[in-house]
């Protein structure tokens, strides 16, 4: 049998481009997620996720999820771990320049609200191997740079924790001006929630 279906192309929230499918036919309406992250109030501004002043009336939803698992009872929202990273960021970039933070972020994309939010708060450039992957994001570009002479590094290297290990950022940088770096790591990881005990 043949039937007319309209696919609608929703915000996930995962990163760039990330998109949740709305299936909508004869038959009834079915979301599929993906792997998604929406803050609560979100959803309810998805206009095409509504119709009129309802939510559709949705008959099925796919969630295809790596967190949709009792191991990760609470995951704190965007906002609380933005905050917690500032807070650290601030302290140690603060102490003095030698002072730097390398975020071992293992994925190219979906740390974005990061970049930018750190380096509107503290006025400092994040540092990234290449711009390239950012030329379609135009507002990310203002707050990354390819200068290695920065506070703050999410710069990456195929062995980056060995990189680390002898206190070395992945670009190389291990001093600045015959001063040794001082650097902590931070990675930003959802999973730690799942390994963590209630």
């Amino acid at each position: 049998q043949k039937e007319d279906i309209e696919v609608t192309l929703l915000p996930a929230g995962h990163c760039p481009g990330s998109v949740m499918f709305l299936f909508e036919g004869e038959n009834g309406t079915v979301l599929y997620t993906g792997d998604f992250r929406l803050a609560k109030g979100e959803a309810a501004r998805m206009e095409l996720l509504h119709s009129g002043t309802r939510v559709k009336d949705i008959q099925s939803v796919y969630l295809d999820t790596t967190f949709c698992d009792p191991r990760f009872y609470h995951i704190p929202s965007r906002e609380e771990c933005l905050n917690g990273i500032l807070e650290l960021v601030r302290s140690w970039t603060s102490l003095t320049r030698y002072h730097v933070v390398w975020l071992n972020c293992k994925a190219a994309y979906g740390y974005e609200y990061l970049f930018i939010n750190l380096s509107e708060e503290l006025g400092i450039k994040v540092h990234v191997n290449k711009l390239d992957m950012f030329r379609n994001m135009p507002e990310i570009l203002y707050h990354v740079t390819t200068d290695r002479h920065t506070q703050i590094h999410a710069c990456r290297h195929p062995r980056d924790d060995e990189c680390f290990r002898g206190n070395r950022l992945p670009c190389g940088m291990t001093c600045q001006n015959g001063n040794p770096l001082h650097i902590i790591s931070i990675k930003p990881s959802t999973m730690w929630f799942g390994e963590r005990i209630k």
